[in-house]
């Protein structure tokens, strides 16, 4: 559908009127009623396609729409993202090719050149360059601007690289297809080739997302070394990692780029691509049990009995805080040692984190992620560094997948298997909640899209569910999200010929009434920063008695760990659970929306749940989580103007 048909069908979602006129229509758009008429055949070819919804004529008297409650929340929800989702990517190539000028130029660049090559004028170069910054900032980089020399990003080297490959975030692209295309082909390709053979040579077993990545960091330190731009690292790191038992073999691989490419690496360049291969996600967890002999370095044994405890502690912790005996799911601490052993290396070395899902983590797993967060908190020592939020989102995967198993339910499977092209923990997460929204299915394996072949040639199927589109495969397939959501599940089952009924959690919504008050309501509130609301709210369930005076001081820490968004508008800011006195929840509605970290937030819940009753705490959550995907249900408790009202539509 086009932009106005997208507007046709958002009218007529959001109308109360039983129907609604052609002329109407034709007027709010400022087209003609037969262009209208024409574009509700379109809609109609797409409902049909998409949805089990029907668009109703009546001559002489309008159109409506016969569609179902909750499949009207998630069509609005596809059409609020689809059109942001248009919005942003208007300017997005440009801006991405500011950046990856500024980021991979030595010398600084004018505004008139940057506005001749894309054909714009200065003022909106300028505007592109505003818009950036917070994006360099992220990668500890600045965008400077000096009078009569030019603009030029200023940072590390490692900084500038881990920048420059996740250019890609800026296009809205999956993957690194915007850096790749710098590349002529026939690089791609020669590194490709060798870096399969140092993965042979070294029995690792990469996933494809560590493999792309990989790709991208050794083309871009054949041209930054080219560009005489290297890589610097500390005597203390280069001298840890040339203890590896991965640094001989990286050496070699980087020795034979030297003859293809005609350039010679310094050994930091060498380091620093062996740190990304230590920090890359591998798919086995013998590599790391058994990869490494007795006589090898004692630093690399070490490590192993660190990280095996680390996890072991991480275990220990998520049981006690969410009353699951975790310790029962042998595939979650196989996953966990695997995920850590590249996590540790990866913050050992100060390599940039990226996690691509970490917004829908925190939306569709709300409490499974903050327990995550509080559990990695009260690690303290334990860690010698800080977990940011996306990694404790990769590691929620893990923790989700293993709740899903343990509740797991007996049945007699399908053979399929799946092909992911991202880590373990998402894959494991994926099997799971096949075999448990459709008992019929048994995951075989989780295969690499490059493996695939190889695999069918050996191995019989009745079909295969993929998060990569596939080419010239036989067995049937079906590509969903990593995460299975609900549209997914619906296309599956459509896929599969049959249909299962899923539990609705919607019956949970009273959950947040039992919860609150009038007293502890604010419709339309007036905030100019997310800190004042929180601290607002902490403070009233302090006065009610609720809390302890210093809740709103912790639950401040704890929004600078990682901002409690969780889509839909909505936050659900909370503090240390030992300062709970009895659970309560305060909540405020917004006049003007906040900026919250990279989201805007209309409704704010401030929670204060005593841990102790896991039950309430996980309806709630659940609640919140299906609330955020409910776009109507939030508008209606933002134009709430009293705290009954409020109360009424939670």
């Amino acid at each position: 559908m086009n932009d106005r048909q997208k507007g046709i069908l958002h009218m007529l979602l959001k109308e109360n009127r039983s129907h609604v006129r052609v002329q109407d229509i034709a007027a709010e758009l400022n087209c003609s009623e037969k262009t209208i008429r024409n574009d509700f055949d379109q809609i109609e070819r797409y409902l049909a396609e998409h949805t089990t919804a029907e668009l109703l004529r009546k001559p002489g008297i309008g159109v409506s729409l016969a569609i179902g409650e909750r499949e009207k929340e998630e069509l609005l929800a596809t059409l609020v993202w689809s059109a942001s989702d248009q919005e942003y990517k208007t300017d997005a190539k440009r801006f991405a090719a500011i950046a990856y000028r500024l980021l991979m130029e030595s010398r600084p660049t004018t505004i008139r050149e940057l506005a001749a090559q894309h054909f714009v004028n200065k003022a909106a170069i300028k505007k592109d360059l505003e818009r950036l910054q917070p994006w360099f900032k992220k990668y500890n980089l600045a965008i400077v601007s000096k009078q009569r020399v030019g603009v030029t990003a200023e940072g590390e080297e490692r900084n500038i690289r881990a920048a420059l490959s996740k250019l890609s975030q800026l296009t809205g692209q999956a993957g690194n297809h915007f850096i790749k295309n710098r590349f002529a082909p026939h690089e791609i390709e020669l590194v490709t080739r060798e870096l399969k053979r140092l993965e042979t040579e070294a029995g690792l077993s990469f996933t494809d997302e560590a493999m792309d990545n990989l790709l991208v960091h050794t083309l871009l330190m054949v041209r930054r070394t080219k560009l005489k731009q290297p890589i610097s690292f500390s005597e203390q790191e280069r001298s840890l990692i040339r203890e590896k038992r991965e640094f001989p073999w990286t050496e070699a691989f980087a020795r034979r780029l030297e003859r293809v490419f005609a350039v010679r690496f310094p050994e930091d360049e060498v380091a620093y691509l062996t740190a990304h291969i230590l920090g890359g996600k591998i798919r086995s967890q013998t590599r790391i049990e058994a990869g490494i002999p007795e006589s090898g370095p004692t630093g690399a044994s070490d490590q192993r009995d660190h990280v095996s405890g680390l996890a072991e502690s991480l275990v220990r912790r998520m049981s006690a805080l969410t009353l699951v005996d975790f310790a029962r799911d042998p595939i979650l601490m196989e996953g966990l040692r695997i995920h850590l052993h590249s996590a540790v290396n990866r913050l050992s070395y100060g390599l940039i984190v990226t996690n691509p899902m970490l917004p829908d983590i925190k939306k569709m797993y709300p409490y499974m992620f903050d327990m995550v967060i509080d559990a990695t908190r009260r690690m303290g020592d334990d860690l010698p560094f800080a977990i940011p939020e996306e990694e404790a989102a990769y590691l929620t995967l893990h923790f989700q997948a293993a709740v899903e198993r343990l509740s797991q339910p007996a049945a007699k499977p399908k053979q399929i298997i799946t092909v992911c092209h991202m880590g373990i923990g998402v894959s494991h997460i994926l099997r799971t909640k096949l075999e448990r929204k459709f008992p019929e299915l048994k995951v075989l394996d989780s295969v690499r899209k490059v493996d695939l072949p190889a695999y069918l040639a050996r191995e019989t199927v009745d079909f295969i569910v993929s998060t990569t589109p596939l080419e010239n495969v036989k067995p049937p397939h079906i590509v969903v999200s990593p995460l299975l959501d609900s549209r997914d599940i619906r296309k599956l089952e459509g896929f599969i010929g049959r249909m299962n009924e899923e539990s609705d959690p919607s019956d949970s919504g009273s959950i947040l009434r039992q919860f609150t008050r009038p007293s502890l309501v604010f419709p339309l509130a007036c905030f100019g920063h997310r800190f004042e609301i929180i601290e607002y709210l902490a403070n009233r369930l302090h006065e009610q008695g609720f809390v302890e005076q210093d809740y709103a001081h912790q639950a401040l820490l704890r929004e600078r760990v990682s901002a409690t968004t969780i889509g839909g508008g909505i936050a659900i800011p909370h503090g240390d659970p030992k300062l709970i006195r009895s659970s309560q929840i305060a909540v405020a509605t917004l006049k003007e929306p906040l900026d919250w970290d990279q989201e805007k937030v209309s409704v704010v819940f401030m929670l204060a749940l005593d841990h102790r009753d896991q039950d309430s705490m996980k309806k709630l959550f659940q609640r919140l989580s299906l609330l955020s995907e409910q776009p109507s249900a939030v508008e209606r408790i933002i134009r709430a103007d009293t705290p009954e009202e409020l109360l009424g539509c939670l």
